[in-house]
Parts: structure tokens; sequence; C-alpha cells
């Protein structure tokens, strides 16, 4: 391969050969637009207002415009009048733009040639998109001298993540909508998700838990909601969530919307980050809870042949669900936010599942204590979900504190290393099985002790509660639950009234 360098050497000579001004690729960008849309402003403030929600000095090509820009949008915002007479003045050090037009002088040429104000927000948008392109051949150059320079000890894949992590920053510059709405579009909003719960089944606001008392008590899993799913060891909190996302995902199916395009009737894509568990793990715990076999008998192989069909063709069923596991440790709040977007981009998202909140990490290093850490991330998961209009289900441990009581039931002040979980939470919920701790303390077989212990067992076994300590838009209480051990599955309790008559 040729060397750059005398490639370009060859093309500078056989230019000055012919005597012809070598030709150099311009930075995308739009000179009399940048004017148009300065002029328009300095005639007419209130053209900024159809702007300044998605555009900043920094979108604009020319360093002077940039500054005008952010001299007449500092002034109006403070309720002064921008305008060539009130901005001169800020400019009238500067160095002239040639030997014959002075900064000022050009100030009043912007104002003399201005545009309508109706224009302004397409020559503001095309501004922006040009700064993009812009920002796109930084990252792609960037790109290329790194491939070319890299250190040794930086392997290929950092650079990988890198560049995406600029490509989905760049994508996402945008993302916090363009300030505000009417009350007449919320309204709008509100009555439409009323008539989708009306024709729904189950008459459910959000997506459907699979489980009906839970269900009846939350009105289903809310749009941009953060969910959080507390419990101590042992509890079920894995076991609830692969639950809850399995039945989701199962549930998903699509109907042609008003527009033509495919809307979502029920259920919906599901993102499972699985910070603990290998993505085996939970294909396995999944897979033992829907073919009704022990999760042990499957990682030792001790099936029969009627077993193995049985797994085989669950398998094969759950092959099909629109399930997506991110195994990846350790990984920070910024990067599962773009891992989040990345797959709502490319198949879509309708819950996301984060297992658990502890094992992700803050983007401050150093200093930065554990409760900030915390705080940091709980506020990145409830941005996320109002980002992705998704409700997220984040798993969190409780601290040690409930083992010290003599009801170990949980509550929202055992929410480990800080507040702000309770505080951005729109939901928590705790797991809690009180046939764990009885199951503990079973004494000596013929005492009455053990008659009593046995009775106690028996009123506990195979029910867990799930107790909602917080609910912005609902009720407080506790939703009794099924749990099959063998199997890690939780399912709707039968009320006594429905037990048949012995």
């Amino acid at each position: 391969m040729a060397n750059p360098a005398v490639l370009l050497t060859e093309k500078l000579r056989e230019a000055a050969a012919a005597d012809q001004p070598l030709s150099f690729r311009q930075a995308p960008h739009n000179i009399e637009a940048e004017q148009a849309l300065l002029g328009a402003i300095l005639v007419n403030n209130e053209a900024l207002d159809r702007v300044s929600s998605f555009l900043t000095p920094a979108h604009f090509f020319d360093p002077l415009h940039a500054r005008i820009y952010e001299t007449v949008a500092t002034l109006i915002h403070a309720g002064k009048l921008a305008s060539p007479v009130t901005v001169k003045s800020f400019f009238e050090n500067t160095e002239p733009i040639d030997a014959n037009t002075s900064v000022p002088q050009y100030l009043g040429r912007l104002a003399a040639n201005a545009t309508t104000i109706i224009n302004a927000a397409e020559y503001g948008r095309t501004i922006y998109d040009l700064a993009t392109r812009r920002a796109l051949i930084v990252i792609g150059e960037d790109m290329v001298n790194t491939a070319y320079d890299s250190a040794i000890d930086q392997p290929p894949r950092t650079q990988i993540e890198e560049a995406e992590g600029r490509l989905y920053s760049l994508a996402e510059q945008n993302k916090y909508g363009q300030g505000f709405e009417s009350f007449q579009t919320a309204l709008v909003t509100a009555i439409n998700m009323a008539n989708s719960a009306f024709q729904r089944a189950g008459h459910l606001s959000g997506a459907s838990t699979g489980l009906s008392d839970l269900d009846h008590k939350l009105g289903g899993l809310q749009r941009s909601d953060l969910i959080i799913l507390a419990g101590r060891p042992s509890m079920g909190k894995t076991a609830l969530a692969t639950n809850i996302a399995y039945n989701v995902a199962r549930a998903y199916r699509t109907e042609p919307g008003p527009d033509g395009l495919p809307h979502v009737a029920d259920g919906g894509i599901v993102g499972f980050f699985s910070l603990e568990m290998s993505a085996e793990q939970l294909a396995t715990r999944i897979l033992a809870e829907q073919a009704e076999i022990s999760s042990e008998k499957i990682r030792r192989g001790m099936i029969d042949e009627q077993e193995f069909r049985r797994l085989s063709e669950t398998a094969a069923e759950m092959s099909r669900i629109p399930l997506f596991i991110d195994q990846t440790g350790g990984i920070t709040i910024a990067q599962l936010s773009a891992r989040a977007r990345k797959l709502k981009r490319q198949h879509g998202l309708d819950l996301l599942v984060v297992d658990y909140l502890q094992l992700l990490a803050g983007s401050k290093k150093g200093d930065a204590n554990r409760v900030q850490e915390i705080t940091e991330i709980t506020t990145g998961l409830k941005a996320l979900a109002k980002e992705l209009t998704v409700p997220v289900i984040a798993l969190s441990q409780l601290s040690r504190q409930v083992e010290t009581r003599e009801d170990k039931r949980p509550q929202l002040s055992d929410l480990r290393e800080s507040g702000s979980i309770e505080q951005d939470a729109d939901v928590v919920m705790f797991v809690f099985r009180e046939e764990y701790y009885v199951e503990r303390t079973k004494p000596s077989e013929g005492t009455p002790e053990f008659a009593e212990w046995m009775t106690k067992m028996s009123q506990v076994s195979g029910k867990a509660e799930v107790i909602i300590g917080k609910q912005r838009h609902g009720p407080v209480g506790t939703v009794e639950l099924a749990f099959e051990g063998q199997f890690t599955r939780f399912g709707n309790l039968a009320k006594d009234y429905m037990l048949p008559e012995r």
C-alpha cells in the first residue's frame, strides 16, 4: 500500500506543474443560513424562541456568528432588547472583518438583509444538521488517526466502544424535547392511554406482568416509571424479575395503528441487563421455569428422555420471544444508557430490567463516594425511563438491618446506600418469603416446638409477598403470590374461596 504522505507530495507536485491551485474539501457549512438567522433574530427577537431549544453557539461554523448568537441570546434571556444598536457595544473592540467592514457595521447589514421570521426555524435546523455532519467528520477522522497510531496496550475493542459511545452521544444530543407542550396535547395523550387500557385485556394502562393480583395493584407496568424491586438475598428478586420479563416478552403482539405502522397491542420487547448472572445461567433459569424442570437437574444432566423432549419444545417456543440479554458486568450508567438506546433504535424496546442496581458504576472516578454514585445511577435510570418512555425495573439489595428485627418484612428505610433510590423511584416493591426464615428455625423432631413449627411451615410454604412500599399513582399494600422453589417461579395465588371443597 502506498504511503499517504508520498501520495500527497505527488499530488502537490502535479498541481504545481499544471500551475493550478490544489482544491481542498471544506467542512459542510452554510454561511448564508447563519447570516439569515442572525438577521431575523436582530430584527425580531421572537425568532430566538423558535431555535433556542436545539441550537447553541457551538453549532455555528463561523466563530464570529457563534459570538453574535451567544451575545444576542444572553440579552434576550435577560429580558433586554437585542438589536444592532444594543449589541454593537459588545463588539466595538473586536478586530474588523476586513479593511472596509467593522463588526458593528456587519451587524447592521445582517439586520438590513434579514429574511422573515417564519423561516427562522428552518434556518436553525439547517445550521444544526450541518454542525452534526461536522461532528461526524471529526469522529471519523479521530477513528482513522487512532487506528493508525494506537498504543500497543489499547485493544481495538476499546476504540470501537469509544467510537460507538461518541456516535450515540451525538445521536442523542437533541433528546431533551422541544420545551413546553399545550395542555390539550397532554389531554389527548391521557385519553389515548385510557382508551388503550379500556380495550386491553384486564383493563391495564401499562404492560401486564403476567401476575393478575400484582397487575390489579399497579395497573400494569407504566411507561417512564422507575420501578425498584428490592429484597434480601434468596428472597427471589431475580426470579420475579425474569418471570415478569418473560411474561411481557411472550405476550408481545402488534397491530396496525391509524398511521398504518405497527403499534404494540400487548406485551413488549424486553431488554435485560444481567450484571450478576451470565446469559446462559439466566436462560437456564427461565427454561427451568417454563419447562417445569428443576434448574439443578438441567445443569447436571439428570433428566430423562421425556423431560429432554419437553425441554427442547420449550426452548424452541422461547427462542421466538423478543427478549434481549446483556451480560456485561461492571458497566457504568452511561454505558447502560447507550446500549439501551441502541437496542430501542435497532429492535424496539418496551421494558428494561437491570439486575442489579448496586453492580452498576457511576461515571465519576476517584473521590466520589458510594452514596453519590448510587444517586447518579438512580437519577440516570429515571432519566432513561423518561427518555425512552419505557418502564425500567431495577433490582436492589437491602441492608442487613432487616435481619435484626423480629418482623423481617422490609421497609423503605432498608434500601441500601442512598435515599435517592426511594426518592427517584415511582414504585418501590419488596419481595418477602417468610418460608425462608421459618425454615431456618426448625427445632428437633418430636418436641412440642416441632409441631408448632410444622403448623407454621404449612401456613407459609409456597407463598411469597410483594410489598408495595411506594407508588406515585396508586395504592400501597401487599400482594400475595405463589412461589415454586424448585422452578424459581412466581405465580398467581389461588384464593381460599377458589379452592375445591374437601
